[in-house]
């Protein structure tokens, strides 16, 4: 046994397209290793935000009180711009932004 033996963070296997729009949501964030919580905003505007931290943890903070269409299709296109996974964008007035 190495001293790194264990130490690295699980990283999910590259999703593929199929996956982020066929599998149920919750099975979705369970592989890719996402853990989803409300977002305080309320500006009508903002529809998501991913969270990636140093340590390898991602969060999706999605606003609360939107339909469940909404919460979903944001849920999995938010997911697929964070791991890097080949979908469509989304037409206007929908935009990503990376910091």
């Amino acid at each position: 046994m190495t001293v790194s033996d264990g130490c690295a963070i699980p990283q999910p296997g590259k999703l593929s397209p199929a996956q982020v729009l066929d599998a149920p949501l919750g099975d979705l964030l369970t592989s890719a290793g996402v853990e989803i919580f409300d977002s305080s905003i309320t500006d009508r505007s903002f529809f998501g935000a991913v969270v990636q931290r140093k340590s390898g943890e991602t969060y999706l903070a999605m606003p609360s009180g939107r339909s469940e269409l909404e919460h979903d299709t944001m849920a999995r296109y938010l997911i697929a711009q964070a791991f890097d996974v080949d979908l469509p964008k989304l037409p206007a007035p929908f935009d990503t932004s990376h910091f």
